[in-house]
């Protein structure tokens, strides 16, 4: 999880037709608000004030040396005054990062009493920022809009959230999923189109055959494997269930193996997601489950029976969340079953084994249960419920011709009744609008059994990030309706094609 300590640039727009005077007060505006802002302790990566722009010349200079920073993730811009948009033209052209519009003015009130031409000449980011605003939509080209005061705590939180984004952008292209085993056999939705995926996101997506793994597994020392065992039992409830004490521990050690050695692979070969596929474990003794489970925690994404897709998204959300204030996790998940008993409808989400920890609420088990897929001997793993709240469930699939990010917002909440007999981790949470309409609009936008979930980003960031990566998204929330769904499903189709 180790990621740039990012910085984003304030640039701000002007031009000389008022004078030296007016151009320092609009450079001592511009660097109050940058202050004032990075004082909020909102923000997750520092504001840097940039001198004012009022040429071609030193705005292209500005956004090459922004694209050419590998600790710049995005730029801001803002024009105080009128700034004639045509000089933005060659240096947005080359501009490659994410991009933000602040619409905003210094003062937040007209100044009733002594306001004059001077003021209104100098104070016209109304009238500036929509000059600006119309040659980027010329040019076609994506960026984020914020309207408000710059003072204003929704403007602050809106600021600070397309940081997350353009974060998660920047960092999309260093992604890298190391495949153990191919798509499984017949199954469609997990398939996808790995070149476009590294055109589209920077995702580059390898395969290994699984006894390249089973290699660095089975050289792993019995010490670290006990020494990592112990760190379990300390950690962890172990729940016997009426299993000898000394095989449950050996299937634990085999877990504590595979972490090992997988993590070694994945450290040495720089991965930072990793798939598996129960029907293709070559020399693998388990399933990888507490393994799996554990290097989640630590950052990775995972993607189960060959989904490289729900794999990187893991990855991506682990990234964009981590260091956050009172984060609550983020996982890979699947739709199993359903509750569809009326006034408390609900989908509960688990898999054979591999659910996050991060999202786990109250104590943390481990058991060891038989699997019937993969034939191997009993997998250990993690067994949890879920926090309650609200979170948003990520499904990205290839239609063919383009790939559609679709993103429901969810309620978790705790079932009505503890499931002792189901030896796997669980949440169980509702769509929005409801269960009816969430489920039949995730399935007409043929979105997948595979989710990348988490508590801790909003709809609206994915909607920037994928905005920003040139591909389809649609949102499923309290605001849906059919109706209005299959039309807008239908309006993509052709905008996207």
């Amino acid at each position: 999880m180790k990621t740039k300590n990012y910085k984003i640039w304030f640039c701000t727009g002007s031009q000389d037709l008022y004078g030296d005077e007016c151009l320092r007060k609009v450079a001592e505006h511009s660097q109050k608000i940058v202050e004032e802002l990075n004082k909020t302790g909102k923000l997750p990566f520092e504001l840097v004030f940039k001198p004012v722009l009022i040429d071609q010349a030193s705005i292209r200079k500005t956004l090459n040396d922004a694209n050419n920073d590998p600790e710049v993730a995005g730029v801001v811009t803002w024009m105080h005054t009128f700034s004639p948009a045509k000089m933005w033209i060659i240096g947005l052209q080359e501009y490659k990062k994410p991009l933000c519009h602040l619409h905003t003015q210094f003062n937040e009130e007209i100044p009733y009493d002594t306001i004059d031409m001077d003021f209104m000449n100098e104070n016209q980011s109304a009238h500036g920022d929509r000059e600006y605003g119309h040659i980027v939509s010329r040019m076609g080209i994506e960026r984020k809009v914020i309207v408000g005061h710059w003072s204003d705590p929704e403007v602050v939180s809106e600021l600070a959230d397309w940081m997350t984004t353009a974060l998660g952008v920047m960092e999309s292209s260093h992604i890298r999923v190391a495949r153990f085993g191919d798509n499984m056999n017949n199954v469609a939705v997990t398939e996808g189109d790995k070149v476009e995926a590294q055109i589209k996101f920077g995702w580059e997506i390898d395969h290994y055959n699984v006894n390249d793994l089973v290699k660095i597994v089975d050289a792993v020392s019995e010490s670290d494997v006990n020494a990592l065992t112990d760190e379990y039992y300390s950690k962890y409830k172990i729940l016997l269930e009426g299993r000898d004490a000394d095989e449950f521990r050996r299937h634990v050690s085999e877990q504590a193996r595979i972490e090992i050695g997988l993590e070694k692979f994945l450290t040495e070969n720089d991965y930072h997601a990793v798939v598996t596929h129960f029907g293709m474990l070559g020399g693998l003794k388990q399933l990888p489950g507490l393994a799996i489970q554990r290097l989640m925690e630590k950052g990775y994404g995972f993607g189960a029976e060959g989904d490289w897709k729900t794999a990187a998204l893991v990855r991506l959300m682990k990234i964009m969340t981590e260091g956050k204030k009172d984060a609550k996790g983020v996982s890979f998940m699947e739709d199993y079953t359903y509750n569809l008993v009326k006034g408390k409808e609900g989908i509960l989400q688990a898999h054979m084994l591999e659910v996050c920890p991060t999202i786990a609420d109250g104590d943390i088990s481990i058991k060891v249960q038989p699997l019937s897929m993969g034939n191997r001997e009993d997998p250990a793993r993690l067994v949890f419920t879920a926090k309650e709240g609200a979170g948003i469930a990520c499904s990205l699939v290839d239609l063919g011709n383009r790939f559609r990010l679709i993103i429901n917002a969810v309620d978790v909440k705790k079932t009505e009744k503890p499931m002792p007999k189901l030896p796997v981790a669980t949440a169980f949470w509702t769509p929005q609008p409801d269960l009816k309409v969430g489920a039949a609009a995730w399935i007409l936008a043929g979105g997948a059994h595979h989710t990348s979930f988490t508590y801790d980003l909003s709809v609206q960031q994915m909607v920037d990030w994928a905005d920003a990566m040139g591909i389809e998204s649609v949102v499923i929330d309290n605001n849906t309706n059919i109706r209005d769904f299959k039309n807008e499903l239908r309006w993509n189709s052709v905008s996207y094609r």
